[in-house]
């Protein structure tokens, strides 16, 4: 209530109240008492999701129980039953796409558990680079491609991780990189017959559609697998290039997980003066870096070397200050900018931010800058790093020193400086390096706390791959149920330890959970009360005699809405017969129309409503409005191309 209280400013009052003026208006034109307490509850809905009075969850549920309490209130509202029985009220929580939901994201966190995630999210980086233009192509397009034979929500649940891998890297924030890959997992669900739930059921409705066609109408033909595929192709097209074009205007930048990394260097920075980033230095033939030992390069050019790869396929090592460096090797490297500034202008050495070779090692959820503070009971007291063999023995590359309120730096021999009890640490480390140090309390307190305590389990990579390609063979080649295709894969990570229950528990985003179940509630009361069909009806009788482009822009148009409020297989079944009925009326082709009806039920982008936009919105730190904003501008364009392009194939 608090919440609600505090977010009512002036323009959500007045809001409110048109809101209100327009339920009243409804209420006296609609055919029963039950399509108006309905319509009421749907206008609280849109209000509250629009203006943000409380969370999207909050919100959700709170629809839910008032849609409950109408069984208490029932004989007082006028209604001879509840709008949604009590028996069927939590149904959504079973459902068959929550479920699916909560399977894939157990799926998803137990690939990315295994360290596959990380290596595909290196591939898109190498492939790629680091730049929104060229990374938001290859991302969404394969997601559109994979959710063109899977459902949407699982392509989008399986590259989450990824997509958090590469905003790790990059330094690009989550929200920028998910909202692009989540329509688009939406529009690949257009481009085959099987893509979608309304394209599957679309041949069985046609059919029985044809079984009460009128004698002197030809009966319509079913539509094959790739039927579709060219209006599918354009609108992943078009989604692609909207983001590459407008992303920048349209996206948010929210701080999220992605973010995080920035934010430790940054505040390294301001308390310490020490302007440090990571790169990679690839050493040519006859590069004055070659034929030296690690210390001797340190100490020339002022910089710290934390990895060195080896080998035909560039392993890397983590050298110590003897490790020799050659020809041919690439060196990860922290240092200053001054530092790399003056390496690259007096040398023939060029030096990267981009990182290729340790794309999966030298990044925020791998390692990164720490502080440690040296107390008066540690061993350390009176050595030098050099001496204690810093790096060899505790994995720890000293950057600076910061003593008395003075700070000193790599360059001002920081290593050749004896250490005092109070001295802290400011250094490069791996995590699971730092973890170590935390249990050895008499030689270092470990003060940096904010770091990804990440157990990789690249041993299990095995049975991850084999239970997620059994849940994948069981979804594409079976008449299993989703959810129970799906969850054979989940539960076999779990009993093979690639996960553990309590990681399968906290892989699930719940906020999605009953946002999603929620809301299924309310959807069944659209469909049974009649509201959904008093809409449509009321929608065409209104436009009269028209052109036949205007009347089934107007159906993709309804289906649209329908799309937001309810299920989209529940939009399909109740669209396709109107839809087919108007085409024959105006002398058009009635399968045309029912296509138009089962693909624009697939334009769910204006509210988090749909199960892919559900799943990122927390990760991408979304609010409704953001969706409104890049959403809005993808509605008008999806509705622009499907129409043409049906008119165009078809």
């Amino acid at each position: 209530m608090a919440i609600a209280m505090d977010k009512l400013n002036k323009k959500n009052i007045i809001a409110a109240v048109i809101f209100i003026l327009l339920g009243i208006y409804i209420s006296s034109v609609v055919p029963s008492i039950e399509v108006a307490w309905v319509s009421a509850i749907l206008l609280l809905t849109i209000y509250l999701f629009a203006f943000e009075i409380v969370p999207v969850d909050v919100a959700a549920v709170t629809v839910m129980v008032v849609l409950g309490l109408t069984g208490l209130f029932a004989s007082y509202m006028g209604l001879s039953a509840p709008l949604v029985e009590p028996k069927n009220l939590f149904n959504g929580f079973a459902g068959n796409a929550v479920m699916s939901i909560v399977a894939v994201m157990i799926i998803g966190s137990g690939l990315d558990k295994t360290g596959l995630m990380s290596k595909v999210a290196g591939f898109i980086l190498k492939v790629g680079g680091s730049t929104e233009a060229r990374i938001i192509p290859i991302v969404s397009g394969t997601v559109g491609f994979i959710s063109s034979f899977m459902q949407n929500v699982g392509a989008a649940a399986l590259f989450l991780p990824v997509v958090s891998r590469i905003s790790a890297r990059t330094g690009l924030s989550m929200s920028r990189l998910l909202m692009p890959m989540g329509f688009t997992a939406i529009l690949g669900g257009t481009v085959t017959m099987v893509g979608s739930s309304p394209l599957i059921l679309l041949n069985d409705l046609i059919l029985t559609s044809n079984s009460a066609l009128p004698a002197n109408v030809t009966p319509m033909n079913t539509f094959s697998i790739f039927s579709v595929t060219p209006i599918g192709l354009a609108l992943i097209a078009t989604g692609i290039l909207y983001f590459v074009i407008a992303g920048r205007f349209v996206l948010p930048k929210n701080k999220t997980e992605g973010s995080e990394a920035t934010s430790a260097v940054d505040y390294i920075k301001e308390t310490y003066g020490a302007d440090y980033g990571v790169y990679e230095i690839k050493v040519l033939k006859d590069s004055s870096l070659a034929n030296k030992n690690v210390l001797h390069v340190e100490r020339q050019y002022k910089i710290r070397v934390v990895a060195v790869s080896t080998g035909q396929k560039g392993e890397p090592i983590w050298p110590h200050r003897e490790t020799k460096i050659e020809e041919g090797q690439t060196l990860g490297v922290i240092a200053s900018t001054e530092a790399i500034e003056n390496l690259t202008s007096s040398t023939d050495i060029k030096a990267s931010k981009h990182l290729s070779i340790f794309s999966d090692l030298l990044v925020a959820n791998k390692g990164g800058i720490a502080e440690l503070v040296i107390p008066p009971s540690s061993s350390l007291i009176g050595k030098t790093s050099v001496e204690l063999w810093m790096r060899k023995t505790y994995g720890l590359a000293i950057l600076a020193i910061h003593r008395g309120g003075e700070t000193i730096r790599e360059g001002d021999g920081v290593r050749d400086l004896p250490l005092q009890a109070g001295d802290t640490l400011v250094g490069h480390i791996m995590w699971n390096a730092l973890d170590r140090l935390k249990k050895d309390t008499k030689n270092f307190v470990v003060v940096t706390t904010e770091y990804p305590h990440e157990e990789t389990r690249p041993h299990k990579l095995g049975f991850a791959i084999f239970f997620f390609a059994i849940a994948l063979g069981l979804v594409l080649f079976s008449d299993l149920r989703l959810s129970i295709s799906l969850l054979v894969g989940a539960m076999g990570m779990v009993l093979s330890g690639v996960l553990s229950m309590d990681e399968a528990y906290e892989a699930v985003s719940w906020k999605t959970v009953f946002l999603l179940a929620s809301l299924i509630p309310l959807g069944f009361a659209v469909e049974s009360s009649g509201t959904a069909k008093w809409i449509a009806e009321a929608t065409l009788n209104v436009l009269g005699n028209v052109d036949i482009w205007v009347l089934q822009a107007a159906i993709a148009i309804l289906a649209t809405f329908f799309t937001l409020v309810m299920s989209n297989v529940g939009a399909t079944v109740l669209l396709v017969p109107l839809a087919v009925n108007i085409a024959i009326g105006a002398g058009a082709d009635p399968a045309v129309f029912a296509l138009t009806v089962a693909i624009a039920t697939s334009n769910s982008f204006l509210i988090p409503t749909h199960q892919v936009n559900a799943l990122i919105m927390g990760p991408g730190g979304y609010r409704v409005p953001d969706f409104l904003k890049a959403g809005g501008i993808m509605t008008i364009l999806f509705l622009i191309v499907s129409l043409t392009m049906l008119n165009i194939v078809f």
